[in-house]
């Protein structure tokens, strides 16, 4: 027996097999391929068998797939990764062959290749304890179950509730994990987790043979037969083309191989589902998912940007000065996690307000089962609305959440600095202003940061936090512990008008004026906008932020000296933004329509845009591919510069801030990791084609020049 796995024989004859491998988890990679094989050798050799448990020593059971392989799978490779997934699957086969009955002693985790292992086994049993997590999440990483997960799930379940589970990922504690079929029983602590596992098995020495290998199986509630099973396959292909536009080939892949399933029996289905395993590991969208969510994701999250030497600090007792749309998301966030806020804004009715918001946010949680009425109370009762500074003695930390002016933002700072404790840090979530500028105001600028939250507060992962000039490397370290405490995301960038996801998110926005400007349809812009894959066309973004706040944002900016007019890299675009504005009164959604119309039917492109730009001969002459490249290559080119100039301090915070920050699709990996993808020297290339017909804009950046005449990658 390897050193990897525990085996135990009871004189019950009931074999326990306890995953220990080498390292903080088990995974499916080599040394557990050696020590499966060994352990199955050895359960067949055995004459008086009477079950099997499968149990693991670790805090998880399985943490799934070593990504490390997967990563390495280069184009070419697909036979071998073919023929490696076979052999793992067959491991499993000769798991739900044995003669005995198989239980998973489920103690923590089993997410991935964990609930493959689980699926094989007769029963499985699990703990009621929060660290038991089950699900299939590999579509999240571009990825789709390839240990027979897609297979056996959808052969277990049936088609449409095995559906939520793999293409969308859906992960569920132990509790609800039974109620959707994907356990059989829990227990209440780890006791009684090995002791239930070896009774169960005790009273069904029979219960040996898998459902699908019993002789006449049928999936629950049909095969592809059935009308109805028939038409929830064409609306999930419908819903999959509307959702990722074609970009994302995991989900698609997925699809295909649980309507496989619908058709061929257990073994063909399981050999389908390796090839498009091996297909899709070596595909640029699994690669680049795969880096940005797993890999740079850890990076990121795991403190790659904190200062070292300072030891970890909890926040306490929270000041937000400001109880708008960000301040009150920002309270919820803190009071769910147990932090005692004061929200102070100037009347007690806008404070009570803001307040009020997250009676209605836990409310739902409440009604959807998410928090017990007293959890929620609990929460609401951390948050203390107030009009005076008093209130804020004692803060730890103070988040200055109003509008960016930075005469109001100077004055909050003067008079309600001193409220904070002895090492307390003072936070800006402007989402424009520099902070060094904003900390001028400060009498401890070295505990001045900038903790720029997005919009909705409460749902969205990510904070920028952004460090001017005399920030400190403890208050960095501080804000970057109150962004994990608050269970969000925490990229680290330098101070510059915009920071990084402000100033990115903002020029496929000006490039889509400037194109309807020139006189392209706005029609045409949005559909192919949206083709890019982000969640939503750049025109109704631009609705959603408003044409005015924008401007104001340039107009602050100018009169600030942080940009000058003449600079302008939109011109036009930035004209036709003003004629909406004030010649129109089509100041965006908030302001009764802008590029849209509104009603309560829906939203359309607002008619006067034909009217007053479309050209055309010139909505002729610029190609479908130009109009997505000028979209996609700003926001890709911004990114650059914002690497070579310093604002951002790691490819891992650019890639992530684009993803979670402003919606950089997913299929690139990030905005910088779609420079390595595309070919850094073809991404130069291509840069300088626009430039040549569309202007300095898209110059490539000198950073991008150097990689390419290197040969390297942005890593």
């Amino acid at each position: 027996m390897t050193d990897s796995f525990k085996y135990e024989k009871d004189s019950s004859n009931i074999v326990t097999v306890t995953m220990d491998m080498r390292g903080s988890v088990n995974a499916i990679n080599d040394e557990f391929i050696d020590a499966m094989r060994s352990t199955l050798d050895q359960l067949k050799a055995e004459t008086d068998l009477v079950g099997v448990v499968i149990t693991s020593a670790k805090k998880t059971f399985i943490a799934g797939g070593d990504l490390n392989d997967l990563a390495a799978a280069q184009p070419g490779e697909e036979q071998g990764v073919f023929i490696r997934t076979e052999g793992i699957k067959a491991l499993f086969r000769e798991i739900e062959k044995l003669p005995v009955p198989v239980v998973a002693a489920i103690n923590g985790a089993a997410l991935g290749g964990g609930l493959e292992v689980c699926l094989c086994c007769n029963y499985r049993l699990a703990v009621d304890s929060r660290a038991v997590m089950v699900g299939l999440p590999e579509v999240g990483l571009g990825l789709l179950p390839g240990g027979g997960g897609v297979v056996r799930l959808t052969s277990l379940l049936g088609f449409e509730k095995a559906l939520p589970f793999l293409i969308e990922g859906k992960k569920l504690g132990a509790v609800s994990a039974v109620a959707a079929g994907l356990i059989h029983e829990t227990v209440a602590t780890q006791q009684e987790l090995l002791p239930r596992a070896k009774a169960w098995i005790l009273d069904n020495r029979e219960s040996t043979v898998q459902p699908w290998d019993v002789k006449g199986f049928k999936i629950p509630d049909g095969g592809e037969e059935n009308a109805t099973i028939r038409q929830n396959i064409e609306f999930a292909a419908a819903e999959l083309q509307k959702k990722t536009r074609g970009l994302l080939p995991a989900p698609v892949m997925i699809l295909d191989i649980m309507v496989e399933t619908l058709r061929v029996d257990i073994d063909t289905a399981l050999r389908f589902e390796s090839g498009q395993f091996a297909q899709l590991v070596t595909t640029p969208e699994a690669k680049n998912m795969i880096n940005a969510f797993f890999f740079q994701m850890n990076q990121v999250a795991g403190g790659q940007s904190r200062p070292q030497g300072f030891e970890k600090s909890t926040v306490s007792r929270l000041g937000i000065l400001g109880g708008g749309m960000m301040g009150q998301g920002i309270a919820m966030s803190a009071a769910m996690v147990g932090i005692d806020v004061v929200i102070k804004d100037v009347t007690i009715e806008s404070a009570e307000k803001a307040k009020a918001y997250s009676e209605k946010g836990l409310a739902k949680l409440v009604q959807k089962g998410k928090m017990t009425e007293a959890a929620a109370a609990d929460v609401l009762a951390r948050i203390s609305p107030s009009v005076s500074n008093d209130d804020l003695q004692g803060c730890d930390f103070i988040i200055e959440a109003v509008f960016e002016s930075v005469e109001l933002k100077h004055a909050l700072t003067k008079s309600t600095e001193s409220c904070l404790v002895e090492g307390g840090v003072w936070a800006s979530n402007t989402s424009t202003l520099p902070i060094t500028s904003l900390s001028s105001a400060s009498s401890k600028p070295e505990n001045f940061i900038g903790m720029h939250f997005f919009s909705p507060v409460d749902r969205m992962p990510l904070v920028e936090i952004i460090c001017g000039e005399k920030t400190s490397d403890e208050t960095l370290a501080k804000a970057f512990d109150l962004t994990r405490q608050l269970k969000k995301t925490p990229i680290v960038v330098n101070d510059s008008p915009g920071f990084y996801t402000s100033r990115t998110i903002s020029t496929p926005i000006q490039e889509a004026a400037q194109l309807i400007a020139e006189g392209v349809s706005a029609v045409r812009v949005e559909s192919v906008g949206k083709s890019v894959g982000w969640p939503v066309g750049p025109l109704a973004l631009q609705d959603e932020v408003s044409q005015k706040l924008s401007l104001d944002i340039i107009d602050a900016q100018i009169s600030m000296g942080l940009r000058k007019a003449e600079d302008d890299p939109t011109p036009e675009g930035t004209a036709l933004m003003r004629d909406l504005l004030n010649e129109h009164k089509r100041g965006g959604r908030v302001h009764g329509g802008g590029y849209y119309d509104y009603s309560e039917s829906g939203k359309q492109i607002w008619s006067g845009l034909r009217e007053l730009y479309l050209k055309e001969d010139v909505d002729l002459s610029v190609s479908d591919q130009d109009v997505r490249d000028r979209l996609l290559f700003r926001p890709v080119i911004e990114s650059l510069v914002c690497l070579e100039t310093g604002v951002l301090r790691t490819v891992a915070d650019g890639n992530i801030g684009s993803i979670m920050g402003i919606g950089a699709p997913t299929w690139t990996g990030g905005y910088l990791q779609f420079v390595n993808t595309y070919g850094v020297q073809r991404f130069v290339d291509r840069c300088r084609e626009l430039e040549a017909t569309y202007g300095k804009r898209f110059t490539p950046p000198q950073i991008a020049i150097d990689k390419a005449a290197a040969d390297e990658l942005f890593v």
